[in-house]
């Protein structure tokens, strides 16, 4: 229980700092408002969803071949969320503001969130990285790993949605400070990272 909080909170901490996805959506939400902005949300949603899919299947594939791997992967995690808020640290800012809305349609604007989540290669293996961290040797693997992706989701989606319906407050300041928007984020990759190293391993 305390490590699908600990997951709550980096994920809370990750959708608090703007993407992509959150850019798609606090455009469609300034141009035609929040109920789009929502329709985008539904759309990222499943991008995710699909891709979580695919990590666990894998993930749980690999451990059911070679069980002992599981420290491996989360050692390999560890690094690559360090290597990640090294990166977020140094980085320039990204101009987020280039994310223009799509036509209003819900379908175009569903099926444009879906696709800007579902072809981005670095949540994909940022997730593979991330879920291994939040299971056990013991137990069930795919269990587990189904809970702990159903967690992020859910948060990540709720997340998203609080940018939809505060995107006109919001948008501002992520545009004026996003210098300081790549030194928060750092701040949480390693966190995560260095909190996941020192955490006890099962």
């Amino acid at each position: 229980m305390d490590s699908l909080f600990t997951l709550a909170v980096i994920t809370l901490g990750l959708v608090a700092i703007p993407g992509p996805n959150v850019a798609l959506t606090i455009a469609n939400s300034l141009r035609y408002g929040t109920l789009y902005g929502l329709c985008t949300v539904a759309g990222t949603t499943v991008g995710v969803g699909i891709q979580l899919l695919l990590v666990v299947l894998g993930i749980g594939a690999l451990l059911e071949v070679a069980a002992d791997i599981l420290t491996w992967l989360k050692w390999a995690g560890v690094v690559y969320l360090l290597w990640l808020g090294y990166r977020s640290w140094i980085a320039p800012p990204e101009d987020l503001s280039a994310i223009r809305a799509v036509r209003a349609p819900v379908m175009a604007l569903f099926t444009r969130g879906l696709m800007v989540a579902i072809l981005n290669p670095k949540t994909l293996i940022f997730n593979a990285a991330l879920l291994p961290q939040f299971i056990s040797a013991e137990g069930d693997y795919m269990s587990q790993l189904a809970l702990v992706a159903a967690v992020f989701l859910t948060v990540l989606t709720f997340g998203d949605a609080i940018w939809a319906v505060f995107a006109g407050a919001l948008r501002p300041l992520m545009l004026r400070y996003q210098n300081i928007r790549n030194r928060i984020t750092a701040g949480f990759l390693i966190a995560a990272g260095i909190g996941l190293a020192l955490a006890e391993r099962k």
